[in-house]
């Protein structure tokens, strides 16, 4: 019966244990959600420190679209174009992306 008894305790001990864990992962959790962002407001924020990198992406994008397009319709003078204007827009995107990590920095040692 003393046996049982300890069991009991010791069993009763581990999950007041357990239950405390739970509790304070819960409360670490909660309060890493608080600060998360959206995708639309993380967008937002990136797009406003630098918009050069997405309007780069989305000419890169267009380029090598309407190239492709083209190639597959049989103009290959107007495919080739577009294939220099998608490497022209990857330069772009790469140097906003440079400048933007320079303002950054410079921002953040002021």
């Amino acid at each position: 019966m003393a046996t049982s008894s300890k069991t009991n305790n010791k069993i009763e001990s581990l999950n007041a244990e357990e239950l405390n864990w739970i509790q304070l992962r819960e409360e670490i959790g909660s309060e890493s959600l608080k600060n998360q962002e959206t995708f639309k407001e993380k967008f937002n924020r990136k797009f406003s420190e630098n918009p050069f990198v997405p309007i780069g992406c989305l000419a890169t994008a267009a380029a090598l679209t309407y190239g492709l397009w083209s190639f597959r319709h049989g103009r290959p003078q107007m495919s080739q174009k577009m294939m220099r204007l998608r490497i022209a827009a990857q330069g772009f995107t790469v140097v906003g992306l440079m400048v933007g990590v320079g303002v950054a920095n410079v921002k953040e040692n002021v």
